[in-house]
């Protein structure tokens, strides 16, 4: 079965891991004989050219007010934007300028929501979807039903959205009936399904785990350094809650006992936060050396330059990324937290070294008096990294199989399946 999918994304697309999902599905679901439309959220003058190989004309947006200047190679819309505030996150630090939703006035959250009721709306008519996949648990997600009652919606949910949750609780309360009426949701993880089936009440048969992928087209070992020495990469946002100014913390200590020890950091970030770690870094050359914000062709062949890579990360859903180090070559080193403890770590095998979470005050914010011990941990496991050589690439395989975007996809397009013929279309 094949029919006509509008795909939503609040977010700018290719950017995060729900972008990078939605490019990735689109793909496969083109090559599966699906028509497809995207809808997604962009700033005024970064207006993509395509998502997942779709002709510019099929991609739609919804623009917001342009904070960090003109992209090369996008298209700017003069006059053409919704929404004057800049595009909210669904992390609270996002690698582009951004809102966050716990400070949006209710007079934002009605404008927020009125732009995107109207552009679901004009999609719906102008494109006629058999089914509406909503990337995010969300408001726009929550919005669909309002323009379309009966139109079958499938919620692809990152984490992220439980995280807004218990960041944004009167809002979250004000959207729980609304994201009760689509049929199904998708999780990437078993965890996360209890808890979405917790936080918005549904029953376990309309959740559904599907994962997620990486690109084995522009992650893998063609070109893999065969001896790249004692190098580190870290690719995320600039953050706190990845674990970034610990990870800093640790390669301080490491230096002395590795020589040669470089730490090489890819990523982007705004605000504060992301300026001041940025500082420290520069601070910390020759031993740091930060690239800022790399397409995927560019951290991939970072990643055949390095040894280990590290994600001490405080939060995360399924960090697929570690996925695409392995699959480069690298040893991988992680906080051990609930998904990738349940979803990855018995697949990623002997390549992965998992680090014992400190404790937390917050939902991604660890308990201060927590915090020398965690970065004593991962000083010592980034170091028996380093020691412990290149890993057996003959296994690689076996660990990466199931991490593949067409058996994602193929996940995904059974729900399809269902939500549309139990909606009888």
């Amino acid at each position: 079965m094949s029919g006509r999918i509008l795909h939503l994304l609040s977010q700018r697309p290719l950017l995060t891991g729900s972008g990078i999902t939605l490019d990735a599905l689109v793909t496969n679901a083109t090559a599966a004989g699906w028509k497809q439309r995207v809808l997604v959220g962009v700033p005024g003058d970064r207006i993509p050219a395509g998502v997942g190989g779709l002709p510019g004309d099929a991609v739609a947006c919804v623009t917001f007010k342009a904070v960090d200047g003109q992209a090369a190679g996008a298209a700017a819309v003069p006059d053409a934007t919704d929404l004057d505030f800049a595009l909210p996150g669904m992390s609270d630090v996002m690698p582009y300028a951004s809102s966050r939703f716990s400070e949006l006035a209710p007079a934002q959250l009605a404008a927020y929501r009125d732009a995107w009721r109207e552009a679901i709306r004009k999609q719906l008519e102008d494109f006629s979807p058999d089914l509406v996949h909503a990337h995010h648990a969300w408001i726009v997600a929550s919005l669909v039903k309002d323009v379309a009652p009966s139109l079958p919606v499938v919620m692809h949910a990152h984490g992220t959205c439980l995280r807004q949750m218990s960041l944004c609780p009167g809002l979250a309360d004000s959207l729980r009936s609304s994201l009760a009426r689509n049929e199904r949701l998708l999780v990437l993880q078993q965890q996360q399904s209890g808890e979405y089936q917790r936080a918005l009440g549904f029953a376990p048969g309309r959740v559904g785990v599907v994962g997620a992928g990486y690109d084995d087209g522009l992650f893998n070992l063609q070109g893999r350094e065969p001896d790249p020495g004692p190098v580190l990469l870290y690719a995320g946002k600039l953050a706190a809650a990845k674990g970034l100014p610990q990870l800093l913390d640790a390669v301080e200590v490491l230096a002395a006992r590795v020589p040669g020890l470089l730490l090489q950091v890819a990523g982007g970030g705004q605000g504060r936060e992301a300026d001041a770690l940025r500082q420290r870094m520069k601070e910390m050359s020759p031993l740091v050396s930060f690239h800022g914000r790399l397409d995927q062709a560019e951290l991939a062949a970072l990643m055949r330059r390095a040894a280990v890579f590290v994600l001490p990360s405080f939060y995360e859903g399924l960090p697929l990324v570690l996925a695409e180090a392995l699959a480069c070559g690298c040893r991988l080193v992680a906080t051990d937290l609930p998904g990738l403890r349940e979803a990855m770590a018995a697949r990623l095998g002997e390549a992965l070294a998992l680090l014992p979470a400190p404790a937390m005050k917050a939902v991604d914010t660890p308990r201060e008096d927590a915090l020398p011990a965690f970065v004593g941990a991962l000083t010592d496991t980034l170091e028996a990294g380093l020691a412990a050589g290149a890993l057996k690439t003959e296994t690689l395989a076996d660990s990466l199989a199931s991490f593949s975007w067409k058996a994602v996809f193929e996940r995904v397009q059974s729900v399809w399946i269902e939500a549309s013929e139990a909606a009888g279309r």
